[in-house]
Parts: C-alpha cells; structure tokens; sequence
C-alpha cells in the first residue's frame, strides 16, 4: 500500500479558502470589530475630502 504524502500547499489553499467563506459572512462592523481587535496598534481615521481645487 502506498503512503499517502502530505501535500501543505494544498492544506493551506482549503485554510485559506475556509477562512476566506468565514470572513465574507461577517457584517462590516464585525470585520472592524476584529480587525481592531487583532491589530490594537492600528488606529482607524477617517478619511479627509479634498476641496475641490487641490488637484
């Protein structure tokens, strides 16, 4: 019988898709709520508008 070989690239592919899936059904304030939860040292700003003549 022959040994099955353990493929990683594979194992990380179906990970990376399984996290993927998990990821995409969480609402926008849950991704936020995560995301602030796993990097503390990145603070969310808000985004500044231009006036319309700078550019």
């Amino acid at each position: 019988m022959k040994t099955k070989r353990f493929d990683s690239v594979k194992m990380m592919r179906e990970i990376r898709e399984k996290l993927s899936k998990d990821f995409s059904k969480l609402s926008v304030r849950e991704k936020i709520d995560l995301l602030e939860k796993e990097f503390p040292e990145i603070k969310i700003k808000k985004r500044r508008k231009l006036p319309l003549t700078a550019g």
